[in-house]
């Protein structure tokens, strides 16, 4: 168990609440509760771990109650931080809650930096950083397939195999140096031809966990997809069919949406930010040519683009606009023909004769919530393609940062050799790729990395 202060948080979101819960931990946090806390029979001092205590909420030193409540108790090294820790539990009205964690820190309790509650439980193992930083992607998962990814994180999935190929990396690298430091005993150099294998099988497997690194980043930070077309084709019709309500005003008059709206949506597990755009056409009005450059350069940074065409009409000089910016973006993009709950016009033909496969334009009616279930199962098609395994999904980009160097070092390593340079010379760039993998785990994280993680968690946390 660690040796740091003593430390306490307000654990719950502040506000009004049924139940509002400050989190105490460190060597003295029994000590000072005991001191906030009055038990209807007993003390706190002697209280086993996993045992929850009625009692009073008192200010400290002159012993007033401030309300009544819930000691948890919970003895080192079996809590979330490894270390003593007392959850108080009281009403969660903003001013008790406030009272309550200002007398624990009267008591002696030092107010909680962000995200130091993990850091001390990753400081004193009982997580490493992939499942530190799993429980932060647990609680911003906007869906439930989302916080299945973060869960097997969380669970040891990723660390697991990084783990096992530390500890072969390590193997090689111990058999290499025992070469040279014991070469004047003729031990012998570590077979050419089997460290090249095992190189090769290192990338391999990075390669492979690599290769659903951007599936795993679109369940952590979700699909930034928006939404472009002329003016009246739709597309606020659309985003309100996505999101089930009337979430933007719907109006015949061209030129309504003049900002970028955004809003979260699911799709089958898939966080969406669907962003509705301003239409797209040359206009003299100063405030919508304003939402036309927005609604341009937001679709500069989406992951994907959903363009609308108006199914009753004909193409037009801005419908062409919209397909240069799908071909000029690099991105997926879907095309879809709305309105075919109207007499169809001739844009599809027309689209047929600029070389647009049928297959690849969706047909909805966002009035009559029509083929949306289609469009969503397109955006996942695009997005995901097929199910994949969620026990070793790579959706931190540190992490795939740092695959990447491994990989690369590797790569380096496996020239070196096959060039038949000295084995001390290949060893330094597989050494390399161990420390790398560490950072991934935390073991060879330097403390402003450590910092740097930490800091994004909330202070309860």
């Amino acid at each position: 168990m660690s040796e740091f202060d003593t430390i306490a948080a307000l654990s719950t979101p502040p506000g009004e609440g049924g139940i509002g819960v400050i989190r105490i931990s460190g060597s003295k946090a029994v000590e000072i509760a005991e001191r906030i806390f009055r038990k209807k029979k007993g003390s706190l001092a002697g209280a086993l771990g996993f045992t929850v205590h009625y009692g009073h909420v008192v200010s400290f030193p002159d012993g007033v109650v401030i309300d009544e409540g819930l000691a948890l108790v919970f003895r080192q090294p079996h809590s979330y931080t490894a270390e003593d820790v007392v959850e108080v539990h009281c009403h969660g009205g903003f001013l008790v809650v406030q009272r309550v964690l200002e007398n624990i820190l009267g008591a002696g309790a030092r107010l909680a930096e962000p995200g130091e509650f993990t850091k001390r439980a990753f400081l004193n193992g009982r997580l490493d950083l992939v499942q530190a930083e799993a429980i932060m992607d647990i609680i911003r998962a906007k869906t439930d397939k989302a916080q299945d990814v973060a869960l097997a994180q969380l669970e040891g999935g990723l660390s697991a195999k990084i783990g096992a190929m530390r500890q072969e990396i390590f193997q090689l690298i111990a058999e290499i140096e025992a070469s040279i430091d014991f070469s004047e005993h003729e031990v012998p150099d570590v077979d050419e031809h089997y460290m090249i294998e095992l190189i090769q099988q290192w990338q391999d497997l990075i390669e492979e966990t690599l290769a659903n690194a951007q599936k795993g980043k679109i369940f952590r930070d979700g699909l930034k997809t928006v939404i472009l077309g002329r003016p009246n084709v739709g597309k606020s019709s659309l985003l309100n069919a996505l999101v089930r309500e009337e979430r933007v005003i719907v109006s015949q008059i061209p030129g309504t949406t003049r900002d970028v709206i955004e809003e979260y949506i699911n799709v089958k597990g898939i966080p969406v930010k669907i962003m509705d755009t301003a239409g797209i056409r040359d206009t003299s009005d100063e405030i919508e040519q304003i939402g036309v450059k927005r609604s341009r350069g937001v679709a500069e940074e989406a992951d994907l683009l959903i363009a609308v065409f108006d199914g009753s009409d004909s193409l037009t000089e801005d419908d062409i606009t919209v397909l240069n910016i799908l071909r000029d973006s690099g991105v997926s993009s879907i095309k879809i023909i709305n309105k075919i709950d109207k007499t169809q016009g001739t844009i599809v033909s027309e689209m047929q004769e600029l070389g647009i496969d049928e297959n690849d334009i969706v047909y909805i009616s966002a009035v009559e919530k029509k083929g949306i279930d289609s469009l969503e199962e397109k955006i996942f098609e695009l997005a995901i393609g097929t199910e994949p395994d969620k026990e070793a999904l790579v959706s931190n980009l540190r992490h795939r940062d740092l695959l990447k160097k491994a990989e690369e070092q590797l790569a380096a390593a496996l020239q070196t050799s096959i060039a038949g340079f000295p084995q001390d010379l290949v060893v330094i760039d597989i050494r390399g790729a161990f420390s790398t993998l560490g950072e991934i785990t935390g073991e060879t994280a330097s403390e402003d990395v450590l910092d740097e993680i930490f800091a994004r968690f909330c202070i309860g946390k």
